[in-house]
């Protein structure tokens, strides 16, 4: 049984079982993110939608596990427990880091029959661009605290104590290494379920046309949407994210 047997699993948290929802929303943190970042999410869509949030090694209650430090590596995993979950149709979100991986995890479903619902890619550029100035270690430790600080999706507090901040550093680190080694596969064929890219407006990390060019990978629908507000616009915007997230499911399912 799905829900009985998959409740200690590493990967997925459910952090408000809805086992009488039709559907279910797989959602894939930033990087230095953890589940808990979509606890809110959970609560604001059950009992409607079964939220899954996936928690990587190296953070929170796995945070003894060594990174992953690579985006390919972290989706196959990820890809064989959700095939578990896959009795009722999914819809994959994923923010920065996490878009990369609900992208490449909807591209594994697929090639094993499990078609998602459709694919949001929040606060990333798609990943067929590339930016040949990005240097693959992430540098010192206060290099990556600096850029974590410009991107205002780090609560304040970690900041100010140093030993926890030091503990979750080597995962933050993973996290970073993983974006900057991942390379597209161009023979990898479109995805086949619609793509909703999102952005923010005064994102430093991601320009329009790159966010049009997560076009290049569906053979469904495209369309974005821009949100007033930085890389981490969606905890402002949360309201209006969530709104385009419903309605999305609730027409996707009516076709199912």
């Amino acid at each position: 049984m799905v829900g009985a047997t998959l409740q200690a699993n590493a990967w997925v948290r459910r952090f408000h079982p809805a086992p009488d929802a039709a559907t279910r929303l797989v959602c894939f943190p930033h990087a230095g993110g953890s589940a808990s970042f979509y606890f809110p999410v959970s609560r604001a869509l059950s009992p409607e939608v079964d939220v899954l949030a996936i928690q990587y090694p190296g953070r929170q209650d796995r945070r003894t596990e060594a990174p992953v430090g690579s985006i390919h590596t972290l989706a196959d995993r990820i890809t064989e427990d959700l095939l578990d979950w896959s009795d009722r149709p999914l819809t994959l979100f994923g923010h920065s880091m996490g878009a990369l991986l609900a992208y490449e995890v909807a591209t594994r479903l697929e090639e094993r029959g499990v078609n998602p619902l459709g694919l949001f890619a929040s606060g990333r550029r798609a990943p067929s661009t590339y930016r040949g100035s990005e240097r693959e270690d992430p540098g010192s430790d206060e290099s990556l605290i600096r850029e974590m600080k410009k991107l205002s999706g780090t609560d304040v507090e970690v900041f100010a104590n140093d030993d926890l901040l030091r503990i979750i550093l080597p995962a933050i680190r993973g996290d970073y290494r993983a974006v900057q080694t991942y390379r597209h596969r161009p023979a990898q064929p479109p995805l086949s379920c619609p793509v909703i890219a999102l952005n923010g407006d005064d994102d430093p990390q991601v320009t329009p046309a790159e966010v049009r060019a997560w076009e290049r990978h569906t053979s469904n629908t495209f369309r974005t949407r821009t949100f007033s507000g930085g890389h981490f616009y969606l905890n402002a915007q949360a309201p209006s994210v969530l709104a385009e997230v419903s309605s999305f499911i609730d027409m996707a399912t009516l076709r199912v």
